[in-house]
């Protein structure tokens, strides 16, 4: 029972999901579903990103958290729009971003005029990786605080990403991480995911990760531009 309940949440889900994919791609908006456990950075990964782009792309975000806007309100001062979704009314605080929250904060958004839309999602290694919410790419970030060996713990997240961003690592040499192994144990679980190495505390490879994303966006271009219809 629990199962089929189970499948039929996801399949509701995934049915808005493409229903929020529609919308992206009408306004010609990539959409990069940004996942990770707490205080893995992708707040600061964000801020570094929004700076780096320098108006080459223009770019806005749609926050998750349980409660609170303390995220958001970092964004704010960059000049990009920003749209807080509070998970903390949803049965005390679901651990996830689902297609209709989305949805919901769409008309809140405005995408006339974006390429490029982040969606910060909860931090929580299990729940955001099971819903389907309209996104172009998946996009994980992992701290080398958190350990060589998630890859193995949590394999969901590791599978459905199309890029694993290895961050903070400018404190390799403080905390007992092997890249080596890490790599490996990521290997097993999905041979083929790329990782970018960076500190958002340096800037370290945030030039790669932008460089991604403007390849992602330019191969993308072959949509309606925003704001067309």
């Amino acid at each position: 029972m629990e199962v089929s309940i189970l499948r039929n949440v996801l399949d509701a889900n995934d049915l808005i999901a493409a229903e929020n994919r529609r919308v992206f791609d009408a306004r010609g908006c990539f959409v990069v579903n940004l996942m990770s456990a707490p205080g893995s950075g992708k707040t600061s990964i964000l801020e570094r990103t929004l700076r780096g782009l320098d108006g080459r792309l223009k770019a806005g975000v749609i926050e998750g958290d349980v409660l609170g806007t303390l995220d958001a309100d970092r964004l704010a001062p960059l000049g990009v729009p920003v749209v807080q979704i509070n998970t903390d009314p949803h049965f005390g605080g679901e651990c996830h971003l689902d297609a209709r929250m989305i949805r919901n904060a769409l008309p809140e958004l405005k995408l006339d005029g974006l390429d490029l839309v982040f969606i910060e999602n909860v931090g929580n290694l299990v729940c955001p990786a099971e819903f389907r919410v309209g996104e172009d790419r998946k996009v994980m970030v992992l701290s080398v605080a958190e350990g060589d060996d998630k890859a193995l713990k949590y394999p969901l997240m590791f599978r459905v990403s199309h890029l694993l961003l290895l961050n903070k690592v400018d404190l390799l040499s403080h905390v007992d991480f092997d890249p080596v192994r890490f790599r490996a144990n990521v290997a097993r679980v999905n041979p083929g995911l790329p990782v970018i190495e960076l500190s958002a505390r340096t800037g370290k490879g945030i030039d790669a990760w932008i460089g991604w994303l403007e390849t992602e966006v330019a191969a993308a271009k072959g949509r309606v531009p925003c704001g067309a219809i």
